[in-house]
């Protein structure tokens, strides 16, 4: 079984809101196997537009439980937060 990759592109639209996420998101992400290899951060962008300026990169153990994370009731209220102070495009991928 391989990894997964959680891959999201954010921009903070409520940042005072949004640290109640930060603050709360990586217990549930460890729970469910999940691990942070990029959590905002210098970047640069070498092809195309950046629309989404805040990038995170979350491994899971496989595809599976990725999804199992993002539907979770452990998330959703977690989620709510964010999707209410952020706008942004998220990407679950199977690894090779």
């Amino acid at each position: 079984m391989s990894a997964a990759y959680l891959i999201a592109q954010l921009k903070v639209t409520n940042s005072e809101n949004y640290k109640e996420y930060i603050e709360k998101v990586p217990e549930i992400i460890k729970k469910y196997g999940g691990e942070y290899l990029a959590r905002g951060g210098e970047y640069t962008v070498v092809e195309g537009e950046d629309n989404y300026p805040r990038i995170i990169l979350i491994k899971f153990p496989s595809y599976e439980k990725a999804l199992e994370w993002y539907h979770s009731e452990d998330y959703k209220p977690i989620k709510d937060i964010r999707l209410q102070n952020s706008k942004g495009l998220n990407i679950i991928v199977k690894g090779v």
